[in-house]
């Protein structure tokens, strides 16, 4: 292999690896980003699902009547 060939290949290999630098950054923020929706998102869910619990709980009691004999 010439030096010239040598030297295109490198520039090549340069340009493929910084290309694939730059699609890594861009990936990460995508990745990043999709953590924090997904951590939102979470917590969001667990606020509802604590609330229907509390509902629920509550139509319970609300429902739940004393025998005759406690009144």
């Amino acid at each position: 292999m010439s030096d010239e060939q040598t030297r295109e290949k490198l520039v090549r290999m340069e340009s493929l690896m910084t290309h694939l630098e730059r699609q890594y950054e861009e990936l990460n923020k995508v990745v990043m980003e999709q953590g924090k929706a997904l951590a939102k998102l979470t917590a969001q869910h667990d606020r509802i699902a604590d609330s229907l619990v509390d509902i629920r709980q509550d139509e319970i009691r609300r429902d739940t009547r004393k025998p005759p004999h406690y009144q």
